[in-house]
């Protein structure tokens, strides 16, 4: 019996996708969860994919290398896809995408399948990554072929089949969740007017719900990297674990966003996101005290496109390899600590500290100083201001 590797999750899409696979191809389905942080939601799952009609499961523990290879590259860019998405699914899916083709070609399977639908980034996610490490190997998208048409034929199909499934037609939120976010889509959402309930959230407490003193927080970094927490050191989960705990119970982190999707529509999602909004914040702010001027506005540009590149499912691409190379490089002084104020849904910078700090309070202090001549700005002002002086003076000619 040919062989098929599904990337399963236990949600909506995936548990129907095991039985359609073996009505409709005869495979053998061998399903592969990857642990990248959903918590609660891989409870019964081996049970629940057995039970469905997978031959085998593998739940795999990807939340380390997640951290380290996907999320803290991403952090050292900087990369925040249209100023507000910190890009939690893009970079967990050729995480697990890369997990899928190792499993597939250890197990000779000749098809990997996804539950992604056709109107998403994640199908583009998933494949682009694929087809980056084994070309060869056949992909399957249920939800491009099959003739379920909506959420809620597909909640159809499974009572059909009386597979468990964690969503009703009353409660119908598309939701991703890893250690970085959990994103919430569908329902209500998909008007722009609506504002989300406060029981949406499962992560964070509603801003207003937050407690009425704030929080204060520190964080390591060595050359763009979370390393301590409150002067703590910690692995890299355990950095995430803590600061989406301190930020939920302050209500930081909640992102309500209208984004282009890769395939060419706008989308709603709101995302709760603690520990990746303290981390962005402080990595931020460590920049500015740390890297020169033409260095962070160029960088500026790299962290729009890379971001791109993440969205778009182009993490395996050259030039997201190359964008890496120069982040990395202006890394290498992006050392301190950062001490951040926690506050009814807010993230402030409360101080800032450097061993290569390029701030000087000498050069910079509006009080009196011996190492800066006043008087040199005359000049420079002249010969910067030399262009605009001369098209004034010719267009005045011209009159």
């Amino acid at each position: 019996m040919k062989k098929v590797v599904l990337a399963y999750s236990g949600g909506l899409d995936t548990s129907i996708i095991i039985p359609w696979l073996k009505e409709n191809y005869g495979y053998e389905v061998i399903a592969v969860a990857g642990d990248v942080g959903q918590g609660q939601e891989l409870e019964g799952l081996k049970e629940k994919a057995i039970k469905s009609g997978a031959s085998k499961i593998y739940v795999e523990d990807l939340r380390e290398e997640f951290v380290e290879d996907f999320i803290w590259p991403t952090l050292r860019a900087g990369a925040v896809y249209e100023h507000k998405y910190l890009l939690g699914t893009a970079t967990a899916r050729p995480c697990i995408a890369k997990r899928l083709v190792e499993i597939a070609l250890a197990e000779g399977a000749e098809a990997i399948c996804h539950g992604a639908t056709g109107k998403g980034n994640d199908q583009v996610r998933f494949e682009l990554t694929i087809k980056a490490l084994a070309p060869e190997i056949t992909i399957i998208a249920p939800w491009r072929i099959w003739d379920i048409k909506s959420r809620e034929q597909a909640i159809d199909y499974a009572n059909e089949r009386q597979i468990p499934i964690p969503v009703s037609k009353e409660k119908n939120y598309s939701m991703d969740r890893n250690l970085w976010h959990l994103s919430h889509e569908g329902s209500d959402l998909e008007d722009p007017w609506n504002e989300p309930k406060n029981e949406l959230y499962h992560i964070c407490v509603p801003p207003e719900m937050a407690p009425d003193t704030p929080t204060y927080v520190t964080v390591d970094f060595e050359q763009g990297n979370p390393v301590a927490v409150n002067g703590e050191k910690l692995s890299p989960v355990a950095i995430l674990e803590t600061l989406n705990d301190l930020g939920a119970k302050n209500g930081v982190g909640i992102d309500d966003i209208v984004e282009n999707r890769l395939v060419g529509m706008k989308s709603r999602g709101v995302y709760e996101n603690p520990g990746g909004r303290i981390l962005y914040t402080a990595h931020t702010e460590l920049e500015y005290l740390c890297l020169d001027r033409d260095t962070m506005h160029y960088k500026e540009l790299v962290s729009a496109r890379y971001a791109e590149l993440v969205y778009f499912g182009q993490w395996y691409s050259n030039l997201r390899n190359a964008l890496q190379a120069f982040v990395d490089e202006t890394q290498k002084t992006v050392t301190g600590t950062v001490r951040l104020k926690l506050y009814k849904g807010n993230c402030t910078v409360a101080g800032t500290k450097s061993p290569y700090s390029l701030y000087s309070e000498e050069f910079a202090t509006f009080g009196e100083d011996e190492v800066y001549n006043q008087k040199d700005s005359e000049g420079f002002i002249n010969l910067f201001g030399l262009p605009i002086k001369v098209q004034a003076l010719l267009n005045k000619k011209r009159k």
